[in-house]
């Protein structure tokens, strides 16, 4: 259980070094797969295969850490690794369709447990939620409103047809703050993969690490996660503590 202590010390933290009198969010950005759907088994199945078929080096957990990554900047990095080239545009656009088939395939598009009760955490604390992720994935983007009916806009979404730089770039984040007219002081993130934590702490919002995947907590402490909770239900079970613990620090 995460105490209030840990959570205080955290946000005086982030205040500290973002030279910032204190948190005041209005807004949530949360990364969708491996936080809003348990999507990441099927994504990390399917590049994995793709890449297989391609005699690219990869290994099963390797697509984990990519996570966040654009489908461009993946397959760029695995050609790189393997051919110590960028992928030609033919290339990008036939592996991506060719992952994109399988994803479509594999994937049963079931939210991750513990997704709908934060939603409705933030909701009551009247935080406005947006969507950032690299995926491209239109069969995920489609579902939002049918999952999670009522707290995302289409217009609000920051997704990899947006973006010049994917995650662990800021640009993606720095566009979710744009898109909810905040500053960096008055959002909080919400991820699962070490590089969408990374391109959160670049655009200088507080993020949360959720770790629903098979990596080690350090992993996402390491990327410079402010919080590390453990699933989706924890968090929800904790989000009144922490907005508890943002009203008292911003009396400090």
């Amino acid at each position: 259980m995460r105490t209030k202590e840990y959570i205080r010390q955290a946000i005086t933290n982030y205040c500290t070094q973002q030279h910032v009198g204190a948190l005041n969010p209005h807004a949530v950005l949360f990364d969708m797969d491996g936080i809003l759907y348990n999507s990441m088994p099927y994504h990390a199945r399917s590049w994995y295969e793709t890449a297989c078929r391609h005699h690219l080096n990869c290994t099963p957990e390797l697509f984990y850490l990519y996570e966040g990554r654009t489908g461009e900047s993946t397959i760029n990095e695995l050609y790189q690794t393997t051919f110590g080239r960028n992928a030609t545009e033919a290339e990008k656009k036939s592996i991506y369709e060719e992952k994109a088939r399988l994803f479509s395939k594999y994937n049963d598009g079931e939210p991750m447990t513990g997704a709908a009760e934060v939603l409705a955490r933030v909701k009551q604390y009247n935080l406005d939620s947006l969507v950032v992720t690299g995926s491209g994935q239109l069969s995920l983007i489609d579902k939002l409103e049918h999952n999670f009916s009522g707290f995302f806009k289409r217009e609000k979404m920051v997704t990899a047809y947006d973006v010049t730089q994917g995650k662990p770039h800021p640009e993606p984040y720095l566009m979710g703050l744009q898109k909810a007219k905040a500053h960096r002081y008055e959002a909080l993130v919400v991820e699962n993969a070490p590089m969408g934590v990374a391109a959160g702490v670049a655009a200088g919002i507080f993020t949360i690490a959720v770790n629903t995947g098979p990596l080690e907590d350090l992993v996402l402490l390491d990327a410079g996660a402010n919080l590390l909770f453990p699933d989706m239900m924890t968090l929800a079970e904790q989000w009144p503590v922490i907005m508890e613990v943002i009203r008292e620090t911003q009396g400090d």
